[in-house]
C-alpha cells in the first residue's frame, strides 16, 4: 500500500505561502540531501492546481540539479476541476479526488508526496488519506500570507508527534502522523 506524505516549509510566524519567496535562502545541500533521500520510495507528487501552475512554468526548465531532475522524473497528479490538460510528466485528477486518491493508495507501488499545506489538505483530512506530515520549520519570520493549516477545522486536526531532524542551518523538521 502506498503512503501520502504532505511535506511543507512553515516559517516562525507559521506561513506556508510562497515560500520559493522565503525559504530557499535556508534549503542548502544538507536540505537538499534530505529532500531528496525523502523521494527514495515516492512515485507520484501531487500537486493543486494552484502549485501546479506555480511549478510548472519553473521546475521543468531546470536541469542539472539532482533533486529538482528528482521531482521533474516524478508522476505528476493534479487535482483540479477546471484544468483541461495538464503537462509535466502529470495525470489530471477530475473527479472525486479523494476517491481516486484512495483507490491510488490502496494500491502496491510508490507513496505519493505532497508539497505544502494547502486547501487542498482539507479534503485530505476530512477523508484520512495523510499518512504523515514533514513540516519544515524555518528560522524566519515572513510577517503575512496564508498560516499553515488555516483551511482545516480544529477538530480534523489531531497530529501525534513522531521524530524531528535537526539541520545544521537552524531548520528543523518535524514529523507527525494524524491519529
Amino acid at each position: 500500500m502506498r503512503k501520502l506524505l504532505v511535506s511543507s516549509f512553515v516559517s516562525l510566524d507559521g506561513v506556508v505561502e510562497s515560500p520559493m519567496a522565503w525559504a530557499h535562502r535556508f534549503f542548502g545541500d544538507e536540505c537538499s540531501e534530505y529532500a531528496y533521500h525523502k523521494l527514495d520510495d515516492v512515485e507520484f507528487f501531487l500537486l493543486g492546481r494552484k502549485a501546479y501552475e506555480t511549478f510548472l512554468p519553473v521546475w521543468p526548465n531546470i536541469t542539472g540539479k539532482v533533486y529538482i531532475d528528482r521531482i521533474n522524473r516524478l508522476k505528476k497528479l493534479v487535482a483540479s476541476t477546471t484544468l483541461g490538460d495538464v503537462a509535466w510528466n502529470a495525470s489530471l485528477l477530475k473527479g472525486d479526488i479523494a476517491e481516486e486518491l484512495a483507490a491510488l493508495k490502496s494500491q502496491d507501488g510508490g507513496h505519493i508526496i505532497k508539497y505544502g499545506v494547502t486547501a487542498l489538505d482539507r479534503t485530505l483530512l476530512d477523508h484520512k488519506l495523510v499518512d504523515e506530515y514533514d513540516l519544515w520549520i524555518m528560522p524566519t519570520r515572513v510577517g503575512q500570507g496564508k498560516r499553515a493549516f488555516a483551511d482545516i477545522e480544529a477538530d480534523k486536526l489531531d497530529l501525534e508527534f513522531v521524530r524531528t531532524h535537526r539541520f545544521a542551518n537552524g531548520v528543523m523538521a518535524l514529523t507527525y502522523h494524524p491519529r
